[in-house]
């Protein structure tokens, strides 16, 4: 069968290209740029993007080095002269605690300001939550392409730009022209095709994808300089500080921090003197007076608002910039990329492996454009007030009546991918789940569609990990079974609803990996749950049912390949042999 073809490698095309590869899928990315090495032309310390914890788990499950970015042990908000709260992070690998104040707590002035903030959040429960991950593109872009030298059948080849795409039945023929043109052009073969060649996407254009939206919805101000502040560590927002307008720091590595600041929206040009006059009235503020620092990079980027409006066409997908553009906080549009990658990388895998239904490779624009378009509607309609006239009693009268978190808390929520700006998304209408609950369906503290939780999890051959790393392969079907962890394999494995359960699992329509957990949020002992390649809870169901449970794996690839879903479900009385039988037929 001819490789996957992806369009564009950038972070967005690297990881699909990587995550392909190792579902064993050969991959043949077209890259623009010239250059042996293909390595980043630029390094832009002003150009960072910040990850959701489950993101960057996904970049290290593909083996991607991330040591060049940062988790940060904290988050302040700060208003005027006032510390409105702080959010302690866990350390990497650990439970975290919160971090001793620092000095700077004691330069403000306690009260200031406390009508707006629902109470002192200092001092945060000591299971500190993980934190996000910040890094350079440039830094990620380049650690993907080694990850990628390491996989013999995924090939990049540079001065390749897409001129032409032809589909049939079987799959997408893509013509490149080089930079010179003339001889250089080239026409390789593919199973499918993915543009992710950012915002200006020809692919997009060749398969005429409409790509409406607003311009220039913020712009920014941004400086990456190495400085000494008050707080090591901790990424800040301050809102209406002393000097100057709202600036969010955010550190890296060694002592370096990228600086931001919402520019006026009458989109006039900012000078350098009027950049260095906002980099020292920020450290003014926070220092006392300017510290000395070294100004590293700097730049002014406008954020859009737009949304393609079709991710599929046939055999070709869109993905990244090339399918949307957001972020209005300034950082969540490389996040939204790579979930993109990681969503649509399980179902192409198993499309190319086994064949696929039309449900499967629709689920890709059910999934993913609808959540892309959640958070920028959520942008659209709360962002404006915010930072308008009116402030948080504007939000809260005329968006989230009876809320109690401020604005502040608000803007930090989005920053930091939580909350009504920030959340992942449930995919409570996606086409692979069962058309009704499966019976003996029950609730747990994971909705239908949404991430599951990371626990420590035991596999039958006593291997133990995390959930989370045990995502990217294969279904994972998950039993709560407390006690399990006492007990040596030898007594557990061959008993209780183990050998029912190994033998429905044996039986699914689609290769499934059986691991048990102690425990699982809001999950009692017994429960099944049914986990997606990507993370995705299908159902918990109550004990062993072999019918519901091979219902939900056949709900989560679709149905059945080359149709629209719906595959013959084994019943009860089916013998684990029968089943086996029957579920081989169906791979």
């Amino acid at each position: 069968m001819d490789p996957v073809i992806v369009v564009g490698a950038g972070p967005v095309g690297l990881t699909l290209a990587l995550a392909l590869a190792r579902y064993e899928v050969p991959v043949t990315v077209l890259d623009e740029s010239p250059g042996e090495a293909g390595a980043p032309r630029e390094r832009r310390l002003a150009r960072t993007a910040v990850l959701r914890p489950e993101t960057a788990a996904l970049l290290e499950r593909l083996g991607c080095v991330t040591s060049e970015g940062t988790r940060w042990s904290g988050w302040r908000t700060l208003r005027r002269r006032t510390e409105v709260a702080r959010i302690p992070f866990a350390p990497p690998g650990g439970a975290g605690k919160a971090a001793e104040p620092t000095e700077f707590e004691d330069a403000f002035e306690v009260g200031e300001g406390a009508e707006e903030r629902p109470g002192d959040e200092r001092h945060a429960d000591p299971a500190a939550e993980p934190s996000p991950l910040h890094l350079p593109q440039h830094a990620l872009t380049r650690e993907l392409r080694a990850a990628l030298a390491g996989e013999a059948d995924v090939r990049i080849v540079h001065d390749s730009r897409v001129a032409l795409l032809e589909q049939d039945s079987s799959g997408v023929t893509a013509h490149t022209r080089g930079e010179g043109g003339g001889d250089n052009d080239t026409v390789w073969r593919g199973s499918y095709l993915i543009g992710c060649d950012g915002a200006r996407s020809v692919v997009r254009k060749l398969l005429g994808a409409r790509f409406p939206g607003r311009t220039a919805v913020e712009r920014y101000a941004v400086a990456a300089l190495r400085a000494e502040l008050p707080w090591p560590g901790e990424a800040v927002l301050h809102r209406s500080p002393p000097r100057g307008g709202e600036v969010t720091a955010r550190p890296l590595p060694d002592g370096v921090w990228r600086l931001d600041w919402p520019l006026p929206p009458d989109g006039g040009l900012v000078t350098p003197d009027a950049l260095l006059a906002r980099v020292g009235d920020s450290l003014a503020a926070w220092c006392g007076e300017a510290p000395a620092y070294e100004l590293l990079d700097t730049g002014v980027y406008a954020v859009h608002h737009r949304l393609a409006r079709r991710w599929r066409c046939g055999r070709a997908f869109l993905a990244g910039d090339a399918a949307h553009l957001l972020g209005a906080l300034g950082t969540q549009g490389l996040d939204e990329g790579l979930l993109d990658a990681e969503n649509l990388a399980w179902k192409l895998a198993l499309a190319w492996h086994h064949g696929a239904s039309e449900a499967l490779l629709d689920s890709y624009q059910a999934e993913r454009r609808e959540a892309v378009a959640a958070r920028l509607r959520a942008a659209d309609r709360m962002l404006p007030a915010v930072r308008g006239e009116g402030g948080w009693r504007t939000v809260r009268r005329t968006l989230v009546p009876g809320a109690a978190r401020s604005h502040d808390a608000l803007l930090t929520e989005g920053h930091l991918g939580r909350g009504l700006l920030g959340a992942p998304a449930v995919h409570s209408r996606t086409p692979l789940l069962p058309a009704a609950p499966p019976a003996g369906s029950v609730l747990v503290g994971t909705a239908v569609g949404a991430p599951v939780a990371d626990v420590p999890v035991t596999a039958p051959d006593g291997s133990e990990a995390w959930l989370r790393d045990r995502l990217g392969g294969d279904l994972l079907v998950v039993l709560v079974a407390p006690g399990t962890g006492v007990w040596e394999r030898r007594h557990w494995v061959g008993a209780g609803l183990m050998p029912a359960l190994a033998a429905a699992v044996s039986a699914l329509p689609m290769a499934a990996e059986l691991l048990v957990a102690e425990g699982y949020p809001g999950a009692d002992a017994h429960t099944v749950l049914v986990v997606r390649p990507d993370g995705r809870l299908v159902a918990a169901l109550a004990g062993v049912r072999a019918a519901e449970l091979y219902a939900c794996a056949d709900a989560a690839r679709g149905g059945a390949a080359g149709g629209t879903g719906g595959a013959e479900v084994p019943s009860e009385e089916s013998t684990p042999q029968e089943a086996t039988s029957e579920a081989t037929a169906n791979r």
